[in-house]
């Protein structure tokens, strides 16, 4: 394992949090008929439409990207990225399990793109729990 897959975990870990985030907190709405896109919708077949639930979710993936935002600037020091990867490997995992439940009120193809996009965010985040070779703590990137 080196910085180069921490980096790239935490880049992509950002992103996702800044895209579900942002589009789930400013078009409530849209992202829970339209989530995940690509005319595919997973969320209206899980209950009804709640504003104040969308908007925490879209709430809890702003956290978690600035958190991975945070770690990707301070990429060495390793405590920061730790947290980081706990605190999104203890979302991912239960946010799997939940849904690992749920794949019978889907057909073929959106239950194994579920259980294949939850599945890969759960790698990212676990992957940034392997030390980097020759990793020393530094306060800043």
């Amino acid at each position: 394992m080196n910085l180069i897959v921490h980096r790239v975990c935490l880049i992509l870990l950002t992103i996702v949090g800044i895209s579900l985030g942002g589009w789930a907190y400013f078009a409530p709405l849209n992202w829970y008929n339209t989530f995940p896109g690509m005319g595919m919708h997973w969320l209206p077949v899980l209950g009804p439409y709640n504003e104040h639930f969308v908007k925490d979710v879209s709430s809890l993936f702003f956290g978690l990207a600035v958190l991975s935002a945070l770690a990707l600037y301070y990429l060495r020091n390793r405590p920061v990225v730790v947290i980081t990867a706990v605190s999104w490997s203890v979302f991912n995992v239960l946010h799997l399990i939940y849904h690992l439940g749920m794949l019978h009120m889907y057909g073929p193809r959106d239950a194994v793109l579920n259980v294949v996009s939850l599945g890969l965010l759960l790698v990212l985040s676990v992957l940034l729990l392997i030390p980097a070779r020759g990793h020393a703590t530094e306060d800043h990137a």
